[in-house]
């Protein structure tokens, strides 16, 4: 009972690793002795995650491929390599995701003034991207006889949120395919394959800052509505995300299949009344 949290040696691979939230989850889990595949558009950005990653945890074992999410071969590729160098693949957490400004509608605008093609966009990396790497490496893990997989939801998938049609739209279907891809990969495994999500409140980044946060570093009206319908009063910070995905990878969520867990100070339970 003791090791139901040791991730030591699992063979993790996260898409968008090169990002804050997926980012910041590949150090955390790295410094907990996990083998963790760094996977970005961008070798440049890897690089840069990667040392980050080595400057915390000198003796830390993770390696960073180039692939993108929407391209089955470059995924076959990495699924190839890493089972060639580690034998095995653990676990998948499907990171990347993003939204595009044509595919929000600003308060000057309506959603007739909606870009389609920014629309199509935004849903095929949140949802395609999900979709597209869990079936590559989820076959992996049912061969292997062992594995958990980890979407990326929203707080604005649940619920109407003004402005991100696209980005709602995306990750409303995240939390269906997660919930149907547990049930399937439930049965075909004898479970033994494990596919959760977890659904991360407001968190500031370069995406969406401006939306929430002046430049003085005062609140934006939006910012405002945002703290007032959260009752912890604050946005999350990155650190806040990585221990609910160490649980849900490890042994002791191993009956814990279909979840989508709200990581969001509250925001998902409260009316804002």
């Amino acid at each position: 009972m003791n090791d139901l949290f040791d991730l030591a040696g699992r063979v993790i691979l996260i898409t968008g690793a090169a990002g804050v939230l997926a980012g910041t989850t590949a150090r955390y889990l790295a410094a907990q002795g996990a083998r963790v595949v760094y996977l970005d558009l961008n070798q440049e950005k890897i690089d840069e995650a990667l040392a980050q990653c080595k400057a915390e945890t000198p003796n830390a074992e993770c390696i960073g491929l180039v692939a993108n999410v929407l391209q089955r071969d470059t995924l076959e590729q990495v699924r190839d390599t890493v089972l060639k160098q580690w034998g095995r693949i653990d676990a998948l957490v499907n990171g990347a995701g993003g939204n595009m400004a044509g595919a929000t509608i600003t308060p000057d605008k309506t959603f007739f003034d909606l870009d389609f093609e920014a629309f199509r966009k935004v849903l095929d990396l949140n949802l395609n991207g999900t979709v597209l790497p869990s079936l590559v490496f989820g076959e992996a893990m049912v061969k292997g006889g062992r594995g958990a997989i980890v979407n990326f939801s929203s707080a604005s998938a649940p619920q109407a949120m003004t402005r991100v049609v696209g980005y709602s739209a995306a990750k409303s279907g995240v939390d269906n395919f997660t919930h149907w891809l547990a049930t399937e990969l439930g049965r075909v495994s004898n479970g033994t394959v494990r596919v959760n999500a977890v659904r991360p409140g407001f968190f500031l980044g370069e995406q969406n800052r401006r939306m929430l946060v002046n430049e003085d570093g005062s609140l934006t009206p939006r910012g405002q509505l945002v703290i007032q319908k959260t009752p912890f009063g604050r946005f999350g910070e990155a650190t806040e995300v990585p221990g609910t995905i160490h649980y849900l990878l490890s042994d002791a969520a191993k009956f814990v299949t279909g979840a989508i867990v709200e990581i969001d100070g509250g925001f998902g339970c409260f009316t804002g009344v």
